[in-house]
């Protein structure tokens, strides 16, 4: 016997899933730039917080390695 389902089901967990995932990159990220002595305006903490794409947030993570400034976190390649 199938256990039943409801529509939308795995979907609302795999979003909520996926919000955990980004608030956790964005918080790493946030962290990173503290333990580096990097200031983190207003708006830029806004745009790391509120960012959900996990592919932007991987690369924000692996810039906050080598930027001098938070700018330089958000510059297109």
């Amino acid at each position: 016997m199938h256990a039943s389902r409801f529509p939308g089901h795995d979907t609302v967990f795999e979003e909520a899933r996926i919000k955990g995932r980004a608030t956790a990159r964005s918080e790493d990220i946030l962290r990173v730039l503290e333990l580096r002595g990097i200031d983190v305006p207003e708006a830029a903490r806004e745009r790391i917080t509120n960012c959900t794409d996990l592919d932007t947030l991987g690369t924000w993570l692996d810039r906050t390695l080598t930027v001098a400034s938070t700018e330089e976190l958000f510059q297109e390649a």
